[in-house]
């Protein structure tokens, strides 16, 4: 099936514990074309690979990120609330994610801000990204306020708007603080929205499918890829 770029959603994660080492290297054996992750912020200005602001859903702990050192974190069983053949696993920090990965596929850097953590959070992830060299083969995305902040740091960095609710403005909006990527929600996408922007030169990469048939009603509209959980799907 794969024509498009296959995306992996938080790593494989409909098969392995998302967000950790365990789905990135499952989605890296797949030779994936990127791979998304997403980035709170710790207490003490940690940068966590986790998709929920609290530890609740995906590990053995509760509480919120942001009230929580990079040690407690680092304590917690990531992996054993989806299976017990991965308890143990725990949860990364940016810079062990790129370690991983950055040399190896193209990364679609998530940053969950907030209004009370964006200016720390954003230029942390900036310098990283930077120390690491993905500055054009990876991307942020975020918040319209948080990908301006990140322009603002270093012009060169490429950015990503995202949304799943439909606006008019979406287009210009995105061009406006100079993305080059669009992530809209998958039921935003037809091939008339694509064809519009990609005639303002910007990349389309829907959030997500799963099953095969909105895999190949997307890439008939003609997107650029396709965010999944099931990466293993895009090659059947």
């Amino acid at each position: 099936m794969k024509s498009i770029q296959v995306v992996a959603h938080r790593g494989f994660s409909g098969e392995y514990p998302e967000n950790t080492v365990i789905a990135f290297d499952e989605a890296l054996k797949l030779e994936v074309d990127m791979i998304e992750l997403d980035i709170h912020l710790s207490r003490d200005h940690e940068l966590i690979i986790i998709h929920d602001a609290t530890v609740d859903r995906t590990s053995n702990g509760n509480g919120s990120v942001g009230n929580m050192t990079l040690s407690e974190i680092k304590r917690l069983d990531a992996g054993s609330w989806m299976d017990t053949r991965f308890k143990g696993v725990s949860f990364l920090t940016l810079e062990e994610a790129l370690n991983q990965i950055s040399r190896k596929t193209r990364l679609n850097v998530h940053i969950k801000a907030y209004d009370h953590d964006r200016d720390i959070v954003t230029p942390l992830v900036v310098k990283q990204l930077e120390a690491s060299g993905v500055l054009t083969s990876g991307f942020i995305a975020s918040d319209e306020t948080t990908l301006r902040l990140a322009r603002q740091i270093q012009p060169e960095i490429s950015i990503c708007n995202l949304s799943t609710t439909p606006y008019e403005s979406y287009i210009d909006r995105s061009l406006a603080i100079g993305c080059t990527i669009l992530q809209p929600g998958n039921a935003m996408v037809d091939a008339s929205f694509v064809k519009n922007a990609h005639a303002h030169h910007l990349e389309v990469n829907p959030f997500y499918a799963d099953d095969k048939a909105e895999m190949k009603r997307l890439i008939a509209c003609g997107v650029d890829g396709v965010l999944t959980n099931y990466p293993d799907r895009l090659y059947e």
